[in-house]
């Protein structure tokens, strides 16, 4: 069975676990047995989706004893941050002509 593979950011949090990992790991690193008991998946379908998130670049990951600790890129999310704020800037940018524009009507 092929493995699923996200290389974008935007598209790995198409998922809701996975976006919900992204807040967790917002308020503070954490291990895989952490996150998975504050979620209603398993504790193996949580390393999955960090191995996406992981994958992505949204978030690090560092070996503390046996256990893997995430957290998350400050760079990854800083890249999707950017994105937005282009978006953002355009959308406002097209508004504003919009709003400038005189009315076909009047002329």
């Amino acid at each position: 069975m092929a493995t699923y593979r996200i290389e974008d950011g935007w598209d790995a949090l198409g998922d809701p676990t996975r976006r919900a990992i992204i807040a967790c790991l917002a308020e503070r690193p954490r291990a895989v047995g952490e996150l998975a008991a504050m979620l209603p998946v398993s504790r193996p379908a949580v390393s999955q989706h960090l191995r996406v998130l992981k994958g992505a670049g949204l978030v690090t990951d560092r070996t503390a004893g046996t256990r893997r600790v995430y957290r998350l890129n400050p760079a990854g999310v800083a890249a999707l941050r950017d994105q937005l704020d282009t978006y953002w800037s355009r959308a406002l940018d097209g508004f504003r002509d919009a709003a400038e524009r005189p009315d076909e009507e009047e002329s």
